[in-house]
């Protein structure tokens, strides 16, 4: 559903909120060490969150990545999605038709359109910071 760079992206921004919130910095092959995805790719990935001001990109010998804590508990999963992928996720058709709408509807239409709005809405209401705390309690993972 996700594209590999905003599944990536989520897990980054997962893992940096997590560490984050102990004040620690987390450098880009640490980071794509803990999301277990290749460092160049990765490197992409957190300048794109850190272009639309997801995370922060700080220069200097103590430098990394982190997330501002005013910021820790507003980011939501549909800022990452957003920042990466766009809103397209919204609108594709389930079939993958180029013009399929409410006036000209696959057959599979206003089924996808409930699950697309449904995945909208849990997107919209799901922080970064919530499932942050899930890895923090041992209730979720970010690697296997």
């Amino acid at each position: 559903m996700f594209s590999k760079a905003c599944e990536y992206g989520i897990r980054a921004t997962i893992h940096l909120a997590r560490l984050s919130e102990k004040d620690q910095r987390s450098s880009l092959k640490e980071v794509a060490k803990a999301i277990d995805s290749p460092v160049a790719f990765t490197g992409k990935i957190l300048q794109s969150l850190a272009r639309n001001g997801i995370i922060l990109s700080i220069k200097g010998p103590t430098g990394g990545y982190e997330i501002s804590k005013s910021k820790l508990s507003t980011i939501t999963l549909s800022e990452i999605v957003d920042a990466i992928d766009g809103d397209n996720i919204y609108k594709g058709c389930g079939l993958g038709l180029k013009n399929c709408n409410e006036s000209k509807p696959c057959p599979m239409h206003f089924q996808f359109k409930a699950i697309r709005d449904d995945l909208k809405q849990m997107l919209e209401v799901t922080t970064v910071q919530g499932l942050a705390n899930e890895l923090h309690s041992g209730l979720a993972f970010l690697k296997r």
